[in-house]
C-alpha cells in the first residue's frame, strides 16, 4: 500500500467538508429547498473541519497529521447531529431546538403579530425533504451517510499515516 501524504489527506478532507457545504447551497439555491434550523446546525462541523484542514496545512508535518482525526471527529459529531433531526424527520422525538416548533401565538394587535413574524418561513424540521427522486432518502440522512463515510476516512488516513 502506498503511503499517503499528510498535506494531500488534509487537502482531501478540506474539499470533502467543502464539497458538503456547497452541495447544500446548490440544493437551497437551484431546488429552491429551504432548511431547517437542523440543516442550518448541520453545516456548521463542515465549517469547522475547514478550517482545521487549513490549520494542519500550515502545520509542521508531525503537528499537521493530527488535524486529520480533528476533522473526523468533528465532522462526526456533525453525523450525531444529523441522527438527531434522522429522528425528529421519522417522529422518534421532538426536535431540541426551539426555531422547529411551531410559533407560539402571543396576544397582541395583528400589527405587533406580523412584526414578530421573520420574514422568510422557516421550515419545520419534522418535514423530510427528498431530493432525489425514487430514492427514499432526506437530506438528512444523505447528510448522516455523508459524515460517517467523512469521518471513517478521516480515521483511515489518520491511521494510515501513523503506522507510515
Amino acid at each position: 500500500m502506498s503511503r499517503i501524504p499528510v498535506r494531500i489527506a488534509l487537502v482531501g478532507a478540506g474539499l470533502a467538508a467543502a464539497f458538503a457545504l456547497l452541495a447544500a447551497l446548490a440544493v437551497e439555491k437551484f431546488l429552491g429547498i429551504v432548511p431547517c434550523a437542523l440543516c442550518l446546525l448541520e453545516r456548521w462541523p463542515y465549517r469547522i473541519a475547514i478550517v482545521l484542514a487549513v490549520v494542519g496545512l500550515l502545520l509542521p508535518r508531525r503537528l499537521a497529521r493530527w488535524a486529520l482525526p480533528a476533522c473526523g471527529l468533528v465532522v462526526f459529531a456533525g453525523a450525531l447531529i444529523a441522527g438527531v433531526h434522522v429522528g425528529v424527520e421519522w417522529g422518534f422525538w421532538p426536535s431540541p431546538l426551539p426555531e422547529c416548533a411551531a410559533p407560539q401565538i402571543t396576544v397582541g394587535t395583528i400589527a405587533e403579530r406580523l412584526a414578530a413574524m421573520p420574514a422568510h418561513p422557516a421550515k419545520p424540521c419534522d418535514e423530510a425533504t427528498y431530493i432525489i427522486p425514487f430514492l427514499p432518502l432526506s437530506t438528512a440522512m444523505l447528510n448522516l451517510l455523508f459524515a460517517l463515510v467523512y469521518a471513517w476516512a478521516a480515521d483511515f488516513a489518520f491511521e494510515h499515516l501513523r503506522r507510515h
